[in-house]
């Protein structure tokens, strides 16, 4: 481990976030040793996360020593930079511009799309169906026949994308629709993934982000 790798790490994390999940694979792909905090975002947030992210007072929160990070994408993207072995993203600039580019297209598209299915009903949820469907075929088309995003390799665009699939049960119950038809080579792709020591203690069971999504909807006044 470089010099600039050491240290006390800390994540501010909540079990159910895909973001937090996010970093809890990269460190653990890392070999990095840190400590959570479990932060309860209803029924009052910590102290330590006001003061670390007083911008947006979201999880994840990495403080690598003494220091506070926000933004899934951009703590992934420092652990990348702080602990270089083994690493995460391609070794050429248009490999790895391009992993930036799907991850940043995940971002402003999947979990909104996602989530949406579950939280609306008749006209807007089939809207909602239909643009998680299509962002899913073009992750289908981006994945092709390769084992991982990145090709023989899991890193960087699989670690960004993996926890999202634990929320896609609720997505499918809500919307009485099922994804694997769509994408089949994601599907598959998932059940590879999970079989990694770093995924499979990271992402929760599906059906219990179900029952989270359903107290989400009773506390938005949805049956």
């Amino acid at each position: 481990m470089s010099q600039e790798g050491e240290g006390k790490v800390t994540l501010l994390d909540c079990w159910v976030s895909p973001f937090c999940m996010r970093v809890k694979i990269a460190l653990a792909e890392k070999g990095v040793n840190y400590e959570t905090r479990e932060e309860n975002l209803f029924g009052g947030k910590s102290q330590l996360l006001l003061n670390s992210n007083p911008i947006y007072q979201k999880v994840p929160v990495l403080i690598h020593n003494g220091r506070p990070l926000c933004e899934s994408t951009v703590i992934v993207g420092y652990i990348e930079d702080t602990w270089t072995s083994p690493p995460l993203l391609p070794s050429d600039a248009y490999g790895r511009a391009q992993a930036r580019f799907w991850v940043d297209y995940v971002d402003k598209k999947l979990f909104d799309a996602a989530r949406s299915v579950w939280m609306t009903k008749g006209e807007a949820q089939e809207a909602a169906k239909k643009e998680l469907i299509e962002v899913m075929e073009a992750l289908e088309e981006v994945l092709g026949d390769k084992e991982y995003f990145g090709g023989d390799s899991f890193g960087y665009v699989d670690i960004e994308i993996i926890p999202f699939t634990s929320w896609f049960l609720a997505s499918e119950k809500f919307g009485n629709f099922k994804l694997e038809g769509y994408c089949p080579k994601i599907t598959a792709w998932t059940k590879r993934c999970l079989q990694r020591e770093s995924v499979a203690k990271v992402v929760p069971d599906p059906e219990k982000v179900c029952e989270f999504v359903m107290m989400m909807r009773k506390m938005q006044g949805m049956k």
